[in-house]
């Protein structure tokens, strides 16, 4: 029986494994990344007002590590699931064709069945 690896994994996370998908479900939203910004913003005028070194510094420390990691998140977060879709479809048409193959191997059991009948009648006749 072909295995479902999404849902073992998801099983098998530890208590702290748990924590850590649930904070990066959190972090990793468009909603975090517009919080992040206008918290990141909020110190963009003392930034400007510090001189040159400052605002570069505010960009670098402030901005994108605040901000394009959260949105480095959504990304990643997307192509997790687009990963775990594309994962449990393959799981699904493998069941599928499982059922078919087994069908198939009764049919031709049947039918060697029958010519094996049909055989053993026609030495018996002779």
């Amino acid at each position: 029986m072909p295995r479902n690896v999404n849902k073992e994994h998801k099983e098998n996370l530890s208590a702290l494994e748990r924590a850590a998908v649930v904070i990066t479900n959190i972090v990793g939203t468009m909603w975090c990344a517009i919080a992040f910004t206008i918290l990141a913003l909020v110190s963009l005028p003392d930034a400007i007002h510090g001189g040159t070194a400052t605002t570069i510094s505010w960009i670098a420390q402030t901005f994108l590590q605040l901000v394009l990691l959260s949105i480095i998140m959504v990304g990643q977060n997307l192509q997790s699931k687009h990963s775990e879709l594309r994962a449990d479809a393959d799981y699904e048409t493998n069941i599928e064709a499982k059922k078919d193959i087994e069908m198939l191997m009764k049919r031709l059991d049947s039918i060697e069945s029958d010519k094996l009948d049909k055989i053993l009648e026609i030495l018996d006749k002779k």
